[in-house]
Order: structure tokens, then C-alpha cells, then sequence
């Protein structure tokens, strides 16, 4: 589903994320996001926590061959 809206850039260059969009992203206060510009447009990303990345990768083989010198 694709929500889209029109906000106003404030004087301060704030601008305010409409509820739906809150709603329908879960995003709380306090939350982290990244903006990139890509070819004039706005790209908004959330910053996901350590601890929400957790399991993104199920079965994902993690033995790796490194050498000696790289071991901790």
C-alpha cells in the first residue's frame, strides 16, 4: 500500500510526518531516520537499532576463514 501526502516546510525547515503515515510505519518519538537525496528527490530511511536487526539473516552461514593475524 502506498500512502502519500503533502506537508509545508516550516520556517525552521521542520516538517510534520501525517498521522496515517505514522500510524501505518510504527514510528514513535524518538525514532531515527536517515535522509539522502537521490536525483532532487527526499529519501527518508529508518535507523534500526542493534537490537531490532537481530535475526535478519536467518541461516546465514557465519564461519569465515580469517587469518591469524586478524583474530582477536
Amino acid at each position: 500500500m502506498v500512502n502519500s501526502s503533502t506537508v509545508t516546510v516550516s520556517s525552521k525547515y521542520q516538517v510534520v510526518i501525517p498521522a496515517e503515515i505514522r500510524r501505518d510505519c510504527n514510528i514513535k518519538p524518538g525514532g531515527r531516520f536517515r535522509f539522502s537525496a537521490v536525483n532532487g528527490s527526499i529519501k527518508l530511511v529508518r535507523v534500526k537499532s542493534l537490537k531490532e536487526m537481530y535475526g535478519i539473516a536467518p541461516g546465514i552461514d557465519t564461519t569465515v576463514e580469517r587469518d591469524e593475524e586478524e583474530r582477536v
